[in-house]
């Protein structure tokens, strides 16, 4: 099925981000860990936004380290939020080696990984950063693509075939689940509408051991585009978004969506427990239905 992202939406914009009805005894707070720091987007007002809607749904604590290159103790927190960017090119900033090599003892040895939108951009010549997000914004030559076909399936694209990484303006569109069954998609309707967001398309990587969740149909190059997806990394867990757009001197609605908000935190939720228990709320969006929660920011 293909979006009709021109369909008139409904848009309902609530007063405040609210509490999500979490239900009793789902035991301890989870601490989970931002690291930023530099981002050819708006990485300030990511963070500042994944963290206000984290702390909204009561389940978690969040703590920023923006000065990962001084080092950072991961083994503190039960995952690890990367919202970091230093180029997609061979020269990108990279850290210190054994910050990098913490990172992928922390997640196999059974941390969560959550990779925020354009962090998939990032360190480019770190074979294991390129394992643990499995697609990322590289040329086609890196490594094989994934396409969703119409009726869902998922497809690989051989290395040096389909799109080099790209996007058109940030526009509203509609979100498909591909993978109902998943704990963080479980519930959630099939197609709802998504607001202001950077449809990236052309994505390659190893692409190995992904579970595709959810998609989008892309206008600009008529493919159904991966948005969500996660692997295994020995004992942990790894969700990458691709949603999640902030850019300087714009509005950001996307993160005041709903649907981004839930899909998130039961992403940040399964990667720091194996579990989710944040409940899908009564206003999430529907196909033809904008839903937003603003956060005040």
């Amino acid at each position: 099925m293909r979006c009709n992202v021109r369909m008139s939406c409904l848009r309902i914009a609530a007063l405040a981000l609210l509490p999500l009805g979490l239900p009793a005894q789902i035991g301890p707070k989870l601490p989970v860990l931002i690291v930023d720091g530099m981002n050819n987007h708006d990485w300030q007002a990511g963070t500042r936004g994944v963290k206000a809607i984290l702390l909204a749904t009561g389940r978690f604590t969040v703590d920023v380290n923006s000065a990962p290159g001084q080092g950072v103790e991961f083994s503190k927190y039960r995952a690890v939020i990367v919202n970091f960017n230093g180029g997609h090119k061979e020269d990108g900033v990279r850290w210190p080696r054994a910050v990098e090599q913490s990172l992928d003892v922390y997640v196999r040895g059974g941390g969560g990984l959550i990779v925020l939108h354009a962090a998939n951009n990032a360190f480019l010549k770190w074979p294991e950063w390129n394992q643990m997000i499995g697609l990322g914004w590289r040329d086609k030559s890196f490594g094989p693509g994934i396409v969703i076909s119409d009726d869902g399936q998922v497809v690989t694209v051989p290395a040096g075939s389909g799109l080099n990484p790209g996007h058109g303006p940030r526009h509203d569109f509609q979100i498909r689940v591909i993978d109902g069954k998943h704990p963080i998609t479980r519930g959630m309707p099939t197609l709802w509408m998504h607001p202001s967001e950077q449809l990236t398309h052309g994505q390659h990587g190893p692409a190995e051991g992904l579970t595709i969740l959810t998609s989008a149909w892309s206008k600009d190059v008529k493919e159904n585009e991966p948005m969500d997806w996660v692997r295994d990394w020995g004992k942990g867990r790894i969700y990458v978004t691709m949603l999640g757009h902030t850019w300087k001197g714009e509005p950001n609605p996307d993160l005041d969506c709903v649907g981004f908000q839930i899909l998130f935190s039961r992403g940040v939720e399964w990667a720091a427990s194996g579990r989710v228990t944040i409940p899908i709320p009564a206003d999430f969006p529907k196909p033809d239905q904008i839903s937003l929660r603003h956060l005040g920011l």
